[in-house]
């Protein structure tokens, strides 16, 4: 039993020193040593990192070490070059030995596209057109960049459904360095496809943009394949793997087509989890949770509900959803439902709320092609207490078109 006893005192001992080191190396990149001089060191002073020790050492560097998450989003790229090699259990096209349906699976297979289409096709468009600014080489840009705003799809899946159930089991600092990247990686696509539809480019600073889409859908593709994947696979059970791949379609996907449903050997999960039988008595009437959902689901307008504790309960999902929404946010805060750059924005907003400073804040935005309003209501009890926060999105183009009087049926 000492035997024992002593063993994890030393694997505890030996994993702490690693962490030490991890974190020490990513500090010098920050401070400004060279990738060969930290490569280096790395090599010289661990043999084999796991995966969550990556993980672990990125959210102690934010969460203990108070650097920013923008700031390691800066070093993500760097450090991934670091770790390249070095990293135990890299599977490469295996899929992490998962079957076809399962959403790692589903990761790996899209990946493979990305991978092609990123580093094949645009890679000898953006070379084409660098050698020759013709409307025929523009125009090959603006449709490869154009599809490759279906990487949202991935992304979306990504930090919507899998970041979800991370943060379940206390993994929060990796989930927003990567959401970060994918941010960035998405606003470098809408910009250079912008530029070169508009005619207001620079040769020089769009190439760059163009290697830059490159090399982080490239990195991208690595990290999630070599650290975030592997990792979840750890984390999550097959269950939470289930609830993942049920919620797949309601995204959609990138590059290929939806996979056959995954069922492994057990009982099927796909039945609504959230209905069960039984009647509401409200002020004003008494519905069963049939009726309540039916109607609420048939309103023209979207509803999502935080509590006041800022966790998110309820969400309507009309067959015309302006958002998606999937399944795995009840029970998340709305701050890790959206991406790290605007949640200062969320916390300003209920904050005003919780202070009573405000009852209603409303956005409107062109998405797509609609003209959405969205309104923010405070819910307060009868003593004036905030209970939590109503969300109500609609398309309102349609009734901007509205003139003059209607007074008889269609």
């Amino acid at each position: 039993m000492s035997e024992m006893i002593n063993n994890r005192e030393k694997q505890t001992a030996d994993k702490s020193e690693r962490q030490q080191e991890l974190k020490e190396i990513i500090k010098q990149l920050h401070d400004g040593k060279s990738i060969d001089e930290v490569k280096a060191r790395f090599q010289k002073a661990i043999d084999k990192v796991s995966v969550n020790e990556i993980s672990e050492m990125e959210q102690s560097l934010m969460e203990e070490e108070g650097i920013a998450v923008e700031e390691i989003q800066r070093l993500c790229s760097v450090h991934a070059e670091v770790f390249k090699g070095s990293i135990e259990d890299i599977h490469g096209d295996d899929a992490l030995q998962t079957p076809p349906g399962h959403p790692v699976h589903t990761f790996f297979k899209e990946n493979r596209e990305i991978d092609k289409f990123v580093n094949f096709k645009l890679s000898l468009h953006k070379e084409q057109f660098q050698r020759e600014q013709t409307d025929e080489n523009k125009e090959k840009l603006i449709a490869d960049l154009s599809k490759l705003l279906e990487i949202d799809n991935h992304y979306s899946r990504k930090e919507n459904l899998l970041f979800p159930f991370l943060e379940k089991v206390g993994i929060f600092g990796p989930t927003k360095v990567m959401w970060g990247v994918d941010d960035k990686i998405r606003a470098f696509i809408k910009r250079a496809r912008t530029q070169l539809t508009e005619g207001e480019w620079v040769l020089e600073d769009l190439i760059e943009q163009l290697d830059f889409i490159i090399f982080e859908v490239t990195e991208m593709i690595f990290k999630e394949e070599n650290i975030l994947l592997p990792m979840s696979m750890e984390k999550l059970t097959e269950d939470e793997w289930l609830k993942i791949e049920r919620e797949g379609d309601v995204i959609g996907y990138t590059f290929i087509e939806a996979p056959e449903p995954w069922q492994p050997e057990r009982e099927d999960l796909s039945s609504n989890e959230f209905m069960k039988d039984g009647v509401i008595q409200l002020e004003t009437g008494i519905l069963s949770l049939d009726q309540l959902e039916l109607m609420m689901n048939h309103l023209p307008v979207d509803i999502t509900f935080i509590d006041e504790n800022d966790v998110v309960r309820y969400f309507s999902h009309g067959k015309d959803r302006i958002f998606h929404r999937t399944k795995s946010i009840i029970g998340r805060t709305v701050q890790n439902c959206h991406p790290p750059q605007s949640s200062h924005i969320v916390e300003a907003l209920l904050e005003d709320f919780k202070s009573g400073k405000k009852d209603v804040e409303d956005f409107w935005i062109k998405f797509r092609d609609k003209y959405v309003l969205i309104r923010y209501f405070a819910v307060r009890d009868k003593d004036g207490a905030y209970k939590g926060t109503v969300e109500f999105t609609q398309n309102i183009e349609p009734i901007q078109e509205i003139t003059g009087e209607k007074r008889l049926m269609s």
